[in-house]
């Protein structure tokens, strides 16, 4: 059953995004206008993304290889996005056509004139801005919307070693690169020797702004504790207020096991007096689980938990959950302050 809904919303997922493509490229040749993709001009600080396998994709949600440039295994990463795939793809969207389907969905696919799209079909810059890297495609969740049989067979290996670490650091300190965007199609925390990976790039790139985005099961041990202080921002992934809200999509999940790893967390940076990382819960919202009553208490139990901030983020995807109160309701607007995701609200946590 599982893998028949995970099969079913990929299929939706990709006539949804046919349909758009096709819908933007009729928008920009009527316009005059053309495309580009920010992530492959090196203007953007998340999509350009080494996979476990240390495959290199142009965007976060590379489910099925089709965003593959190149591969650190035998290129750098320069020569992986000064590739023929990637030059095809920068010439496809300059001549106003979308050479993979996720471009229909990305938010680094960008709008202009012909010139300016020619400009960036030629001329490109390494992504300085950030990076993700994805150290494992492993994760103990099968989420509805995450094709994960899918996944797994693009990938020809499911965690990196640290070799792999020690080059992706290497190559990140080579070009300056500013931040880290540590999680992609996998759960961080699964691989058993995070520890030691975050360590490894902290040693190498001790003024990199890291981001971990993690389900938090399995940020569970006093080894996991210390390394998650040595990153600069974590967010938890927990949609929901108890294990049948939660279960919903993160089929899996353990409400009770992820809350009690973020408040850890919480008391753990307490305990060695320390202000970072910031520490975010990130609630997705549902039609299940997007009721009044419910992120009132969700916004109850992040107080009680000492986190930062509880984002709400609405999500089209499925297609079947769509948060319509969030569109609808006042009550969402009048929720902390909005971001381009959501709306977030914030707690003074930090000691005075």
């Amino acid at each position: 059953m599982i893998l028949f809904e995970e099969r079913l919303n990929y299929i939706c997922q990709q006539v949804f995004r046919m349909a758009k493509k096709c819908v933007l490229e009729l928008r920009v040749t009527a316009a005059g206008k053309r495309f580009y993709c920010a992530a492959l001009s090196g203007e953007s600080n998340y999509n350009i993304c080494i996979n476990s396998d240390m495959t290199v994709s142009c965007n976060c949600q590379d489910y099925d290889g089709s965003g593959h440039i190149g591969d650190l295994n035998r290129e750098s990463l320069e020569e992986a996005l000064a590739s023929s795939k990637a030059n095809l793809f920068r010439r496809s969207l300059a001549s106003g056509k979308l050479p993979i389907l996720v471009c229909a969905s990305c938010s680094d696919l960008k709008f202009t004139t012909p010139l300016e799209a020619r400009h960036h079909a030629a001329s490109w810059q390494m992504c300085t801005q950030g990076i993700m890297v994805e150290n494992t495609v492993v994760c103990p969740y099968r989420c509805t919307a995450c094709y994960r049989t899918l996944i797994l067979k693009s990938r020809r290996s499911t965690h990196m070693v640290l070799n792999d670490i020690r080059k992706v650091a290497a190559t990140i300190r080579r070009h300056g690169i500013k931040s880290l965007q540590y999680f992609s199609l996998g759960e961080p925390f699964a691989a058993h020797d995070i520890a030691k990976q975050i360590h490894i790039i902290r040693e190498i790139n001790p003024n990199l702004d890291i981001c971990i985005s993690t389900n938090g099961l399995m940020l569970n041990t006093d080894e996991k504790l210390d390394a998650a202080m040595l990153v600069n921002y974590i967010v938890f992934s927990i949609d929901g207020i108890n294990d049948y809200t939660m279960n919903k999509y993160q089929r899996g999940a353990s409400f009770s096991k992820a809350y009690h790893n973020m408040r850890q967390l919480v008391a753990h940076r307490r305990q060695i007096g320390k202000s970072t990382p910031t520490i975010e819960w990130k609630y997705i919202l549902f039609n299940w689980n997007d009721h009044e009553k419910m992120i009132l208490q969700a916004i109850e139990l992040a107080r009680n938990a000492g986190v930062d901030s509880i984002e709400f983020r609405p999500t089209r995807n499925p297609f079947y959950g769509i948060s319509w109160r969030f569109h609808i309701k006042k009550f969402f607007r009048t929720l902390g302050e909005p971001t381009p995701y959501g709306r977030r609200v914030r707690f003074d946590t930090r000691p005075a």
